[in-house]
């Protein structure tokens, strides 16, 4: 009787879910973060990643196909869709609103709150420190050996820097103290954004980019309104298109992009 007891509690144990596995008993990773998700799809695997953002389900906010995104739960990101979920860890934006932070530490979850890295440089610190809380930081490394492969090798210090009007999404283009606009001028160009004062990401006044035209304009879009507007008052400057996948986020994202406006320097 007593073997058999022993044989049960074993057996009980063995189907047990092992630490940090997604099932619906809760535990696993949730981001409420496309940036997040890119870094934790390439380091993880699926069964220890609880939930993604739902932007990373969205083809005009994603960093990683649509077929790898829907592999995983999809979610808003609101304290009540989280906490259900009981993860492991929470890894979220520093922009979440202070009353859902206080939810998840009300219910006693781990959360690691992220930032909008504005370099190349805080972008692998990022994917370190993502990696590091999830518990895989050899994955975190190696995203940041390809990234120093593609800095090295599409980095260019010699010739002219052409200048290159970078819109993300619109009429909202990139100015200086940005991701973007650090590897625009790595690859050789010269913000023309930042040359004409912008900070960040905003808007550009048509007389200003008139007055001052670029070499370039880089757009993710190849027919939309405002690229139709930019023709009509640059009807002498190259338009390049720039995937959208390549503007949301950086981490993984970073060869690619700096590969492709390496391209379109090269182009020109």
């Amino acid at each position: 009787m007593r073997r058999a007891a022993i044989l049960l509690a074993l057996l009980l144990g063995g189907c047990g879910k092992p630490p940090g596995v997604a099932a619906s008993g809760g535990g696993g990773i949730v981001s409420t973060n496309p940036c997040v998700d890119s870094v934790l799809v390439r380091i993880l695997p699926p069964a220890r990643i609880a939930a993604i953002s739902h932007y990373s389900q969205d083809p005009s906010a994603t960093s990683i196909p649509i077929a790898v995104a829907r592999r995983f739960r999809g979610i808003a990101g609101t304290a009540e869709e989280v906490i259900a979920l009981h993860p492991d860890l929470v890894i979220a934006s520093t922009y979440t609103p202070p009353a859902t932070q206080a939810a998840y530490a009300r219910a006693g979850l781990k959360t690691l709150l992220v930032g909008i890295p504005d370099s190349i440089a805080e972008s692998q610190a990022q994917v370190t420190q993502i990696a590091d809380a999830a518990g895989a930081p050899m994955g975190g490394a190696r995203i940041n050996a390809e990234i120093d492969r593609a800095v090295v090798r599409w980095s260019r210090k010699d010739g002219a820097s052409p200048s290159a009007l970078l819109y993300i999404s619109g009429d909202l283009a990139t100015g200086g103290s940005t991701l973007l606009n650090d590897m625009m001028t790595r690859v050789g160009f010269r913000n023309a954004a930042a040359s004409y004062g912008l900070t960040h990401t905003g808007t550009l006044s048509a007389e200003t980019i008139v007055t001052q035209p670029p070499a370039v304009v880089i757009a993710p879009e190849r027919a939309s309104r405002g690229t139709t507007l930019r023709r009509r008052l640059l009807p002498n400057t190259p338009q390049a298109v720039f995937p959208r996948v390549l503007i949301n986020c950086g981490g993984p994202t970073i060869p690619p992009a700096l590969e492709r406006l390496a391209a379109i320097r090269a182009g020109l």
